[in-house]
């Protein structure tokens, strides 16, 4: 385990699925279901696992992020602290792990998407030294459940 402060970061460990899952909830409500926390965690432990951090503070699940590289360029999914536990460096402390861990992989760059509703995520992302990228987002849900055409 790692440790940043007081915020002590590691790799998710299935004792860590319950209060995983509470936290996505707490911070991404009401998720697409594509984004549901524990399908997605469950996805993400099939495809480098070890790109899923957790940090604990004060005895308790407090941080998270998830990371993808597919050889090209990698990418930040699900990068969370507890509304509660906010301003102490947490946020900085976990995505300066998930970057080491890119980087040493041979990751040169990383992406990441923010809804346009939440402003205050673009500037904690900014002040980390991401820039908003003149670029469309597009996506398309692959699931069984999705209308085609």
């Amino acid at each position: 385990m790692k440790s940043r402060g007081d915020l002590q970061i590691r790799a998710y460990q299935e004792r860590d699925l319950e209060p995983l899952v509470a936290l996505l909830h707490a911070v991404f409500p009401d998720p697409a279901p594509h984004n549901e926390p524990r399908a997605s965690i469950r996805r993400k432990l099939g495809v480098e696992r070890e790109l899923l951090l957790v940090g604990h503070a004060d005895g308790r699940l407090v941080a998270t992020a998830m990371g993808g590289w597919d050889g090209h360029r990698g990418w930040l999914y699900q990068v969370a602290v507890a509304p509660d536990a906010r301003g102490r460096g947490h946020g900085r402390a976990i995505v300066d792990a998930i970057e080491a861990l890119l980087r040493a992989r041979g990751c040169a760059k990383l992406n990441l998407q923010v809804l346009t509703s939440n402003p205050a995520a673009v500037g904690f992302w900014r002040k980390l030294g991401y820039r908003v990228e003149e670029r469309v987002s597009l996506g398309k849900l692959l699931g069984p459940n999705e209308p085609a055409g």
